[in-house]
């Protein structure tokens, strides 16, 4: 398949990750060597399974709100059960992003992309599994689905950031102003905005099987979401700075998320409008830039890799307009043994906070395209290295491997998975007694004694996975390092996915 046949730049993360570019081309796969999706290696290193369930299982650690019977991280209680009340809305619910008591819709919308594109790829692998990962999904689109109820309003931000970290308490006991922050016609938001319609969209697909109604409220609200956020252009960073700002800020501008959103609803609707907005905008909106950092704030190499499938498997002449549009923008793909930055010990490195959200949504984005690849029996060529869906697969494997506790320190870097894992993770909840053994409030900065201390979190955060080592692989351990021991939802997600597909492919699914 030549790469004219691929209507859009395409970033693929493939072998030593460079930060330099060769233009690459799509081959047809020759029927003597044909690609296989499913691969039964006779042993695994790791227990993909148990970490799989674990990934899942640490969202419940997150939530806000009234949990239910079925909450299985016991020692988490109800939270946040005014939330909205100061704007006379309800915004019960949600995720804390990571280890404060702050919801900040940004990142817990992309975390919810991200979740739903795992089940959407790779959900027929999870079994058991499919049930808690829809279950996590859910919710995060019912508070979605609350934030969004207004037309032409998102509130997009419970918390006051600034005062809620002056204080080191339970999300239980949280008596930090509980401000409430949106963005409307009048202070747009288009990068949170569009993001949203894209989380919405991309979960209408996880449900419109097992429930029809809830998916057609789902893709009906994206819909309408995405309608707002292209209308009334904006960055949410401007109206909302000093209140988002550093924490969330939407560096890469709002660009980025239309294109992505678009993306997502001409997936969900296959409506040709959607192709159709892409051609018409997307060279002011980005769309041939080539940036190779995909995660919470830029979506182009996401969406790049989401729109592959559409030409990869079908043709039409929207595509082909959108090629004649854009000229011949050939796949890219980081070239094999050149200048990307790693650890001495094999771990993409790219930024010292939270550097391990790079690491599992590269493992994903590779996961992903190769089965793209497979399914249109399609290598790609760089300067005369035929790259393999194997090869890309194997890349991610060492990734997802060195995450686990293939690595110097031989650490897994998710909470309650090996023998060796982190103890002194950046988080409120699990750092503090949980509320069955302390009934007491804990005073907002009583906290701090406990957070200074060298003792163990008492509350396992199972499944959590930390910002994890710096560029030359060590990790102090130590809960004040919060770009090394914090987790965060948009960590989890995209593993989500790979993980179901490394245990499916070592048979232990």
């Amino acid at each position: 398949m030549a790469c004219a046949n691929f209507s859009f730049t395409l970033l693929v993360l493939c072998s030593c990750f460079a930060t330099s570019f060769l233009v690459c081309h799509g081959f047809p796969v020759h029927r003597k060597n044909p690609l296989h999706h499913r691969h039964q290696p006779r042993f695994a290193s790791h227990n993909y399974r148990d970490a799989l369930t674990k990934s899942i299982l640490f969202f419940e650690g997150q939530r806000s709100g009234k949990l239910p019977s079925s909450q299985r991280m016991t020692w988490r209680r109800d939270s946040g059960l005014t939330d909205g009340s100061t704007m006379h809305v309800d915004l019960v619910g949600g995720y804390y992003d990571a280890g404060d008591n702050v919801k900040f819709g940004f990142p817990m919308a992309f975390t919810t992309t991200m979740l739903s594109w795992s089940v959407l790829e790779f959900g027929g692998l999870m079994k058991g599994e499919l049930q808690n990962a829809r279950g996590a999904i859910r919710w995060a689109t019912d508070y979605l689905l609350k934030a969004t109820a207004h037309t032409d309003t998102i509130y997009v931000q419970v918390g006051d950031a600034n005062k809620d970290h002056a204080c080191w308490e339970r999300p239980e006991d949280m008596d930090t102003p509980r401000s409430v922050f949106k963005v409307d016609k009048n202070s747009p938001g288009s990068d949170v905005a569009a993001e949203t319609a894209a989380a919405l969209a991309a979960a209408s697909l996880v449900f419109r099987r097992c429930d029809p109604t809830y998916a057609k409220l789902l893709l009906r609200r994206a819909i309408r979401v995405f309608r707002f956020a292209d209308k009334y252009r904006g960055s949410y960073s401007y109206g909302l700075k000093k209140f988002v700002c550093p924490f969330y800020c939407s560096y890469s501008g709002y660009e980025d998320e239309l294109l992505w959103g678009a993306a997502w609803l001409h997936k969900a609707t296959k409506n040709p409008t959607y192709l159709n907005y892409i051609q018409v905008n997307g060279q002011t909106l980005g769309a041939a830039q080539f940036d190779n950092t995909f995660g919470w704030d830029n979506k182009h190499v996401g969406a790049r890799i989401l729109l592959s499938k559409v030409p990869i498997l079908a043709s039409s002449s929207l595509h082909v307009k959108y090629h004649q549009n854009y000229g011949d923008l050939s796949i890219e793909i980081w070239a094999p043994y050149s200048s990307a930055q790693y650890t001495p010990g094999g771990l993409l490195f790219k930024m010292s906070d939270s550097n391990m959200q790079y690491v599992t949504s590269t493992s994903f984005l590779l996961l992903t395209y190769a089965k793209y690849l497979t399914s249109a029996r399609t290598v790609v060529n760089c300067g005369g290295t035929a790259v393999t869906p194997k090869r890309l697969r194997a890349i991610a494997k060492k990734q997802v491997d060195y995450l686990l506790g293939d690595n110097p320190l031989k650490m897994s870097y998710m909470v309650g998975y090996g023998p060796r894992y982190p103890q002194r993770i950046h988080h409120r909840g699990s750092s503090l007694p949980s509320v069955s053994t302390h009934p007491g409030k804990i005073q907002c900065s009583s906290g701090f004694s406990v957070m200074n201390s060298q003792s163990p979190n008492p509350n396992v955060l199972v499944g959590a996975i930390v910002g994890g080592p710096d560029e030359h692989d060590r990790f102090p351990d130590e809960r004040s390092d919060y770009e090394q021991s914090e987790p965060a939802t948009y960590i989890n997600a995209p593993l989500v996915g790979a993980l179901a597909y490394l245990a499916h492919s070592f048979g232990q699914l």
